[in-house]
């Protein structure tokens, strides 16, 4: 079968023309087609914030339609305020064909919570938020592989939401639970926290917020050191733990588009693995 790219695309938050640069600079041809060896994982918030959300949705669908085996679409706590009972409120609300084709992905099987991907040295569980080591322990019941891990949250998502959806700090006025779910948990109050001091069983890769805010931080106040990495052109930080990393690749996307910024290309993967709701899908 042979081996492919995969890039991860952070937190879109309503920005369409940077998504579509980005896919440009992937290789992405004047035709709206992805290479035959790139498979893209979006870790949500695809919505909100930025001008065109609406074209956000419809860019993405017409990969999810066009090349489903290419493109593997997760949810954030954004989509997730049309996929359930919301969760918090939100001004800005997504025309009517922008929500029913969120939802459309949903019931078809065609977005998930969390996909494993492997490279021939490193296994990555990658979800919205970050997996923290007691919704590892409790609910995951420590699963060590990635692709075991992935399928149970992605069953959880269907038939038993309230544990993947288990909020912390932001909707906690600000008291963290380090058992926050991965489409809540924050990085720097949740996710790092749980895991410090402690080994990983496998590496990840989230969105959703990271440790620094992009938009302030600066190279002088947040040097690489031996555990920690910042990337200030791609929008990447990478903390490495015993066992494994955490790599937070949310840009930080508001009404205006950080930049630069660009998606965590692996290559030399396996074709990435979503196991959901006894449903088994691999890219081809």
């Amino acid at each position: 079968m042979g081996t492919v790219r995969v890039a991860l695309i952070g937190d879109v938050g309503g920005h369409a023309d940077e998504l579509s640069a980005e896919l440009a600079a992937l290789g992405v041809d004047a035709n709206g087609r992805l290479p035959h060896d790139l498979v893209v994982i979006q870790v949500g918030d695809l919505i909100h914030r930025g001008p065109d959300s609406a074209g956000v949705v419809a860019l993405v669908d017409h990969f999810l339609t066009t090349q489903p085996g290419q493109w593997i679409q997760l949810v954030g706590n954004h989509e997730t305020h049309y996929l359930r009972p919301p969760m918090f409120r939100w001004d800005e609300q997504l025309d009517h064909q922008t929500v029913a084709t969120v939802r459309r992905w949903w019931l078809g099987y065609q977005a998930h919570v969390a996909v494993s991907v492997r490279t021939a040295t490193e296994s990555y569980l990658v979800t919205h938020a970050g997996v923290t080591r007691p919704f590892w322990r409790r609910v995951l019941r420590s699963a060590t592989d990635t692709a075991h891990a992935a399928e149970l949250i992605n069953i959880f998502a269907r038939v038993d939401g309230d544990k993947i959806h288990r909020a912390g700090s932001m909707l906690n006025a600000g008291a963290p639970n380090l058992s926050a779910g991965p489409i809540w948990a924050d990085t720097a109050t949740e996710l790092v926290p749980s895991w410090t001091g402690y080994r990983l069983p496998f590496s990840q890769v989230h969105g959703h917020t990271t440790m620094v805010d992009w938009r302030i931080a600066h190279p002088d106040t947040h040097p690489n050191t031996t555990d920690t990495t910042y990337d200030f052109d791609a929008k990447h930080e990478v903390i490495g733990f015993d066992g494994g990393r955490i790599v937070g690749i949310d840009p930080g996307h508001r009404s205006d588009a950080t930049r630069p910024w660009r998606s965590l290309v692996l290559p030399f993967c396996e074709w990435p693995q979503v196991r959901a709701g006894g449903i088994y899908a691999e890219s081809v």
